[in-house]
Parts: structure tokens; sequence; C-alpha cells
């Protein structure tokens, strides 16, 4: 069954009953909506006036629905995952912490050349230039020694948006590209998560301030999708540049979209199972090849 994602932008206060978040307006007590937490996969808390209690974040926790706070500029800012969401967790990762540093190279490229391919099919569907992409394909080497997503990445964005410059922290569409990166961040944590890995442990990103590597890592691939949409969005001649509410909605909607994962259509969020799930299996030596999503 595929999981919802709640979106809470209002005063609220959240709780369980009879197994069900209840969302309460604080102010006429009124109950304003009820989900079964089973449902749910994600929730998302963008609003400094809302209280949750800590009954409902260990049922939360129980069925391993992330918990997303949003900052100030209302964007993702914390991510909320159980310790342990898988039975083997012990067993998982030790396997995770024993992977062999030629096994790291080998994966991560691997993610590298998906990452690169799905920048190259999202260019040729625009319409836009996408020659020069194939050639970094084919010189990605073993943990990407040469940088070629770097290289791939000067390229691509040149084509995506006239006159932009990738920054965290630049302007417009940047906002949108930040809002969607994290939601894409989260659904693969919490699928490394289900997979029982650590996604602090990486296979390249090895930041230590950084608690979700793993998930940066893997992520990377899947950032196409959010391109695309941000592309869409922000090109809208009546489109404002700010991160609206209706924006965001859009976005989160990136969790439950079709995507193909070995020849066959599955939403987003259950494609990041698999691909976690193949990962661990590479880990383990009973796969050679991560199964990422591939753009259409």
């Amino acid at each position: 069954m595929l999981k919802r994602t709640i979106y809470i932008g209002n005063p609220a206060y959240l709780k369980l009953k009879d197994n069900q978040l209840q969302i309460i307006d604080p102010e006429s007590k009124e109950i304003k909506g009820l989900v079964t937490v089973e449902d749910l996969g994600f929730l998302v808390l963008d609003n400094y006036q809302i209280t949750i209690s800590h009954q409902l974040v260990v049922a939360l926790q129980e069925n391993n629905i992330a918990i997303i706070s949003c900052d100030a500029q209302h964007l993702p800012f914390g991510l909320m995952l159980p310790m342990t969401g898988h039975v083997e967790h012990s067993e998982r990762l030790k396997i995770q912490i024993n992977v062999s540093e030629p096994l790291r190279k080998q994966l991560w490229k691997q993610t590298v050349e998906a990452k690169i391919s799905q920048q190259m099919l999202l260019l040729k569907k625009l319409g836009k230039p996408y020659e020069p992409m194939n050639n970094y394909l084919n010189s990605v080497k073993s943990g990407d020694t040469t940088n070629m997503e770097g290289i791939a990445a000067q390229f691509y964005w040149k084509q995506m948006f006239e006159y932009f410059s990738r920054n965290r922290e630049g302007n417009a569409p940047n906002n949108f590209l930040n809002f969607g990166y994290a939601i894409i961040r989260s659904v693969i944590a919490r699928a490394l998560v289900s997979s029982g890995l650590n996604p602090t442990i990486g296979i390249f990103h090895r930041n230590k301030y950084n608690p979700y590597c793993l998930a940066d890592d893997i992520m990377e691939p899947y950032r196409p999708y959010v391109d695309e949409m941000v592309h869409h969005l922000y090109l809208q001649p009546s489109q404002p540049k700010e991160l609206t509410r209706e924006i965001k909605a859009q976005l989160l909607k990136l969790m439950s979209c079709d995507v193909v994962m070995m020849q066959k259509l599955h939403p987003l969020m259950v494609a990041a199972s698999s691909t976690t799930t193949s990962l661990y299996k590479c880990m383990k030596g009973d796969l050679r090849i991560i199964q990422y999503p591939i753009l259409t």
C-alpha cells in the first residue's frame, strides 16, 4: 500500500487516539483531520506553533514514519527516524560497516553513472542539448576519481535554466530545488532505515558532521525527478518565484509520482525501497548492480 504524506502548515495540536493521528485546532479545539497511523509514510511540520504529543511520536516511529520539520525559511531542516527499522538491523549494520573500499568505489561509480544518465535523459526529454553528457557518462572511473559528476553538472545546469547557478543560498529556482531535494533525501533516508542500513555510513560522502551521508549518496540519481518538476513549475509565466504553499504541495507529490524501475511503473517511494534493498544485497555480495529508476 502506498503511504500517505501529510503536510501541516498551520498552528495545530497533534495527538494519538485509537491509532489515529488527530489534527486539532489549538484555539477552537475542533478536530481538523484524522489519519490512520499505519497509512502514513511522512509527516511534514511547517509551523512553529505545532505541538505534537510524545505518544504520537513513538507511534510514528514504531511504524517507520519519517517526521520532517521545517525551519524559518519553510525548508525541510530536521528528520526524525526510528533507530531500528529492520529486524536484522545489527547483522546488516555489521555488513555495511565491513564493506571493502574497492566495493565502495564500484558502488559510487554505478551511482554517478546512473545520475549522469538520468540528467542526460531529462535534457533529451526537454529538447535541450545533451550529447556531451554521453561522453561524461562513458568516462566515469571507479570511485569517480576524475570527477565526471561535477563536470557533467556544469554542462547540465547551463542547459536546464538560462543564466542559472546552482547554489543552496542562490536565487530562485534554487529555493524550489532545495525543498525538493530535501524531500527526496528524506525518502531515501527512510528507505535505508527500512532496509536495515544506517544512513550515516556513506559509500562516498564522509563528512563527519553529516548524519545522512549514505542518503546523500543514494539520492543522486533521484535528483533529476526534482529538476524536471522544478523546470515545469518555474517556467510557468504566472508562477511566483517564492516557495509558496502551492509549490510545496506540488513538490511533495514527488514522493508518489510514478517512475520506471525494472521496466515497471512504481511510486517513487516504493522505487527508493527497491534501490536500498538492492544496495544491501550488493554490500552482502548477492547482487552486483544497484537498482536505480530510469527517467522516461
